[in-house]
């Protein structure tokens, strides 16, 4: 390297906001009781930083820092000394760093009952252990928070700020993918840069993250006890490399040892293993990721080489082992980077090879390393490119960007650059500004339409989903009009290849795209008739096909149609498809068009639950762009229950990322949320008024495809809020909507706006063509909000026996669904008609949420707040909160009458128990 950077100081903790809360909890806590918290993780994630941020929180009274000294293992008397110079009798927060270096006696009292450490006063115990290693028995049955790796997107955050953004893309793709989410390595790379490098003025001199600064992170935490258990962990580092997952085989390492050793004697695993290691079902795994890349990368570069040609040894003559991983041991063996064109031309057939079972991420492993080999600059591009696309679609788009920057070759042919633009479109569509993947993906598409037709085609498709993504209906338009029919297919592990010798995926592939073009374009110009062939082809396909990408558009054309059913069969058919295959990319897509399908047939609960392992799997892959998508989902399925506070963290963290990267649609639904929970809460005029924006004519109008499902809220809100003339126009719009019957709801609901405007001698009618509608299209929520409506109007025409049956049927389904915002309106109802007494509905749980019937049977089971916070990830004021909501709505006072009421309901009504823990 040429020089060092002085890297400034963080600004804030990035990336820490559920581990922030944990620890939170126990500060809450601590004034009324005391209590533990265990925090783990590998080098360098944190764990001090949050510790230093603890006793920068902690304000209700004195804190104890404790660690033990460099080099030595601290004791139980310098713990007990310790605490005997706290004279204060206010509560105490202790924290011990690198609790684990404590002798077995000092863990033991740490470990204890707070009140043995210091009788005086309530104590809280917040301890840093290590997570390179097995968790120390006296603190596993401790409540505990793990520090994971940083996301993609909050490691470049981290690095923004350590640099005020400084860095050349270039620069900062590669800094975030060697990092790898850890931040102290992330500072120790940003050190060993100059401020030329850093800035793309001068090429980097070497290795990013070599042997030098991942040892500086990892410490001795990758230290072997002798020569064996080194051979033992370099073996395991080295088989992981090429492996499909985190771990290995315990005979294939064991017999790769046997090969390293030739001359000693056979030896079995070693009890104890070394405690970087873990064995689990016949595989061994490193504790640490950080601490297998340093066992691997400070290894003599000879031993290095042996260990992975005694692992090609031993898989070429075992059984079951596919080509990939012996090709990639082969291929690391060789001794200096000089190019073996054999050896790579071999690599990159496997990995293109269809028929080898091989997940993306191996895959972009061994396009990498064949590229590494080859000589020809074009060919030498191509593969790279290949690497990112496996890259992205494996959930890595940090690793993919650093591959493309180094397949930019100005030999290389239209095609392959044409392949580069499009992984690099797709990598922006799922984490940037769709305007700028838009561009790229039209860019894409007319380098590749003279040899790659079909792969023009994919990037055209993908360039109109950007543009959806934006609300640019034109542009959307224009990027699915018709082009040169294509004849070719991308391959499906790699560039493009003619059609007659693509395998039958990608011209199974390429049809699908085509059908989706042609009939999204057509249905976006309001030709149904002509849309529902090519989409419905689409549909077909799904029932058999089991490519995720297929079924993937499957289910978006389901739900262009207006076919829930199929978009739930296509979306969790390619759910399944992506899991099997290994891509972090697919998961959290297919998520999202189950949790779309779920709300639309109004299954609120289902929908919320596929929108939070979307979320989670989405933010792990760096994709900030479909993560806003979960968020609103999660933010309209919040808005009908009791939780003011969900709907409005979910719809900030949405609108966040929505309104830097122009997505539209995410905006839409986000502010739809808002104003259906302001709707359900009985405020009709904010409501009103933050719906008017989003479906009245004007420049500010929803998203084209998304504002017409907000009318039926906007018309109840006006109606209550005196506001009928603003409906008009609106609901002839939606009218229009309903006819052209890509909404299966649409229909009812019209019928229910219009029983809201009509003269009373019109509106029962209405009402009851609505319900009639209802039952013919499903959904538990829509009809109950109808049944609602007609019940409340009978109600104040003193139809009080009608009233009755319709406001019954309203609250069961309201109860079915979770939402309790609208089975509160119902039940006051069926109370000012006399027909559900205070004390009759306080002995039942169905009313609650199911977060608050969570929390309330854990606070039954003896837990305090701080307890179920931590169980449950949330904060000790949402527990508060929802804790509040349960007390008011069962009529409880104590939680030990709440204990009482939990276990008499559950013993005389059992109840479906979608809040119980697993």
């Amino acid at each position: 390297m040429t020089g060092e950077t002085t890297v400034r100081t963080a600004g804030r903790i990035h990336g820490r906001s559920a581990q922030r809360a944990a620890v939170r909890a126990l500060l809450d806590e601590l004034p009324a009781r005391g209590g533990h918290l265990v925090v783990t993780g590998e080098p360098g994630l944190g764990r001090t930083t949050l510790l230093d941020w603890a006793a920068r929180a902690y304000r209700s009274g004195p804190v104890l820092r404790l660690a033990p000294g460099p080099g030595a293992t601290a004791t139980s008397g310098e713990l007990l000394g310790s605490l005997r110079t706290v004279t204060s009798t206010a509560p105490l927060l202790v924290c011990v760093d690198d609790a684990h270096l404590w002798d077995a006696r000092a863990r033991a009292a740490l470990a204890g009952p707070a009140q043995r450490l210091r009788p005086a006063g309530r104590t809280g115990v917040l301890l840093s252990v290590a997570g390179h290693r097995a968790l120390d028995a006296e603190f596993a049955r401790l409540p505990l928070v793990r520090l994971d790796p940083l996301t993609p997107p909050a490691a470049a955050d981290l690095l923004d700020d350590l640099t005020d953004g400084t860095v050349a893309p270039a620069v900062r793709d590669l800094l975030v993918a060697e990092a790898e989410g850890n931040p102290a390595l992330l500072h120790a790379l940003l050190r060993r840069l100059s401020p030329a490098e850093l800035r793309g003025h001068l090429p980097l001199s070497g290795p990013a993250a070599d042997s030098t600064v991942l040892a500086e992170v990892a410490g001795a935490a990758s230290a072997g006890d002798d020569e064996g258990a080194g051979d033992l962990l370099l073996t395991v580092a080295a088989a992981v490399r090429a492996s499909h997952g985190p771990d290995a085989d315990v005979g294939l390492v064991l017999d790769a040892v046997r090969r390293l050793r030739p001359a000693s004697r056979p030896a079995p695993l070693p009890d104890p293993l070394p405690g970087q290691l873990a064995l689990t079902g016949g595989r061994l795994r490193f504790h640490s990721e950080l601490v297998r890349r340093t066992v691997h990368a400070a290894a003599a570069p000879d031993r290095r080489r042996d260990a992975h040609r005694a692992l090609a040894d031993a898989l070429e003559q075992g059984d079951g082992a596919g080509p990939l991983p012996v090709l990639l041991h082969r291929s690391w063996s060789a001794a200096g980077p000089a190019p073996a064109p054999r050896l790579a031309d071999r690599l990159a057939s496997a990995a293109d090879d269809a028929t080898v079972t091989a997940p993306y991420g191996l895959r972009a492993t061994a396009y990498t390393r064949a590229a590494e080999l080859t000589a020809d600059a074009a060919t030498r591009a191509a593969r790279y490119t290949a690497a990112a696309e496996q890259a992205l679609l494996a959930g890595r788009p940090e690793r993919a960007r650093p591959l493309l920057a180094a397949a930019r070759d100005g030999a290389a042919p239209a095609a392959v650059r044409g392949r580069a633009e499009l992984v690099r479109g797709l990598t922006e569509l799922g984490d940037g500004p769709v305007g700028d993947a838009h561009q790229t993906l039209l860019l894409a598409a007319s380098l590749l339409a003279p040899d790659a037709p079909a792969a023009a085609e994919t990037a055209a498709l993908a360039a109109a989903d950007a543009a959806w993504a934006a609300g640019d209906l034109r542009t959307c338009l224009d990027a699915l009009a018709p082009g040169p029919p294509g004849d070719g297919g991308p391959g499906p592990n790699g560039p493009a290849v003619h059609r007659d010798t693509a395998p039958h995926p990608a011209r199974t592939l390429a049809a699908v795209v085509r059908e989706h073009r042609i009939g999204m374009r057509a249905l976006l110009e309001g030709r149904l008739d002509r849309a529902s062939a090519p989409l419905g082809q689409v549909v077909e396909r799904g029932r058999t096909d089991d490519g995720p990408e297929r079924l993937l558009r499957s289910a978006a054309a389901a739900l262009l149609l207006g076919d829930v059913d199929a978009a739930r069969r296509g979306g969790a058919r390619a759910l399944a498809a992506a899991r099997q295959l290994g891509s972090d990319t697919l998961v959290p897509r297919a998520l999202e068009y189950l949790a779309y399908a779920e709300l639309r047939a109004g299954r609120h609960p289902q929908a919320r639950a596929h929108a939070e392992e979307g979320l989670r799997t989405a933010l792990r892959a760096g994709q900030r762009n479909t993560a806003a998508h979960h968020r609103a989902v999660l933010a309209l399925a919040a808005s009908i229950e009791e939780d003011p506070d969900a709907v409005a963290r979910h719809v900030a963290a949405a609108l966040a990322t929505a309104r830097r990267h122009g997505l539209a649609q995410v905006t839409t639904l986000a502010e739809w949320a808002t104003a259906r929970a302001d709707l359900g809460r009985g405020r009709p005029h904010a409501a009103a008024d933050r719906l008017g924006l989003l479906v009245l004519p004007g420049p500010g109008r929803g998203h084209f495809a998304v504002w017409r499902l907000a009318v039926p809220c906007f018309v109840e809100a006006a109606v209550l809020a005196g506001r009928h003339e603003d409906t008009r126009e609106v609901l002839a719009d939606f009218a229009d909507w309903a006819a052209f019957g890509a909404d299966p709801q649409a229909a009812a609901q019209l019928a229910r706006c219009h029983a809201l405007l009509a003269p009373p001698d019109r509106a029962d009618a209405l009402y009851r063509r609505a319900l009639a509608r209802h039952d013919e299209a499903g959904g538990d929520f829509e009809r109950a909000r109808t049944a609602l409506l007609h019940g409340k109007w009978l109600r104040r025409r003193r139809r009080p026996g009608e009233a009755r049956g319709l406001l019954g049927t309203a609250l069961a389904g309201f109860d079915r669904c979770g939402a309790g915002v609208w089975a509160a309106q119902a039940r006051g109802e069926l109370r000012a008609l006399g027909a559900l007494s205070d004390a009759a509905d306080t002995g039942t749980l169905t009313r609650l949420t199911p977060q608050q019937l969570r929390i309330a049977r854990h606070v039954a089971e003896g837990a305090t707040n701080r307890e179920v916070a931590l169980t449950l990830a949330v904060s000790t004021r949402t527990v508060d909160y929802h804790l509040r909501k349960v007390f008011a709505a069962l009529g409880v006072r104590s939680r030990l009458e709440l204990a009482r009421l939990v276990e008499q309901a559950e013993q005389a009504e059992p109840v479906e128990k979608t809040g119980a823990r697993p």
